[in-house]
């Protein structure tokens, strides 16, 4: 009986040191009651207590959280937009009490802060400027948060706005506008582009033109000057012969060799005038009266009349 007593006792001491040896994990607080009233903040490590008398009542997390809250409100132009905001908080290791008596749900305090924040600042802000000033919503967010939850023990580390959502019509109109504005700006840009290669084109044309006229009349003096030596040298080579016999022959010349151009080639649309010797007197006729014609326009000037032939 004595020995049944004696274990039974041994037992007893063996629980009761067991219940009194307890371990804290890090980052963690626990909070120890004594018949239910608050006793202290045990620390990570290995902590006792009296068994039976103290009780661990909540361990509190001292790690960084983070709570996603999203806020629908409309904009100064009336646009309703979900707001997200991303709250970053901790518990302050000194106020670990007040983190846990004060407060029964720290999660759904901050949403409503963040609700009354978030719609007294967004109203303010037009569309269009809620994405450009999304920081000072933060902003306002964490100084209206850091004031009031420091007195429920809680830090904040950060507010951020993760995503500003419109209405879908709104987005698609938005998106819209934006095409509709650069599809103006570059239409605006071809347009340009075309007249610049219009301008550039009618300017290379009429260079064109006048590197052409000033060939053609290059062209039409050296020929003037090569009869005039070519008669010349004619009338001293053959006594007797005029300078309408030196013509007749530079234009019959010029003809068969335009006749034979004509006919290497193997795809001429030419089409041929008789070639009798009556026609050819016609012909003969024809470019010389033109010839002349030609001859006399090139070679005048207002300093000097024209000549009557090519040997005067």
């Amino acid at each position: 009986m004595n020995l049944a007593i004696f274990a039974l006792l041994c037992i007893f001491i063996l629980v009761t040191l067991f219940l009194g040896l307890f371990t804290v994990s890090q980052q963690t607080a626990a909070v120890i009651e004594r018949f239910g009233k608050f006793l202290r903040i045990a620390q990570p490590g290995l902590n006792f207590k009296i068994p039976w008398i103290d009780y661990v009542t909540g361990v509190v997390n001292l790690r960084v959280q983070q709570l996603d809250v999203k806020v629908e409100t409309k904009t100064e132009d009336n646009v309703f937009v979900h707001v997200v905001v991303s709250v970053q908080y901790y518990v302050l290791t000194e106020k670990v009490y007040e983190a846990f008596y004060k407060l029964e749900n720290a999660e759904r305090q901050i949403t409503s802060f963040v609700f009354d924040a978030v719609r007294a600042r967004v109203p303010t802000i037009k569309l269009d400027d809620v994405f450009e000033k999304k920081d000072d919503i933060a902003n306002v967010v964490k100084t209206e948060l850091t004031g009031t939850m420091d007195q429920f023990g809680y830090g904040i580390v950060k507010a951020l706005v993760t995503d500003i959502d419109p209405d879908p019509k709104v987005k698609i109109a938005m998106n819209e506008i934006n095409a509709a504005t650069r599809e103006r700006v570059a239409a605006n840009e071809r347009g340009e582009a075309e007249r610049i290669l219009l301008v550039k084109r009618a300017q290379a044309e009429a260079e064109t033109k006048a590197l052409q006229g000033k060939g053609i009349a290059d062209q039409r003096r050296a020929i003037v000057e090569g009869l005039r030596e070519s008669v010349e040298q004619f009338q001293n080579s053959i006594r007797g012969a005029t300078a309408q016999d030196v013509m007749s022959l530079v234009l019959m010349t010029q003809f068969f060799d335009t006749l034979k151009d004509i006919g290497a080639n193997s795809r001429s649309n030419t089409l041929f005038v008789p070639h009798s010797p009556g026609g050819m007197t016609e012909i003969y006729q024809q470019l010389l009266a033109a010839k002349m014609n030609n001859l006399e326009q090139t070679s005048y000037s207002p300093q000097q009349p024209p000549r009557d032939n090519l040997g005067s």
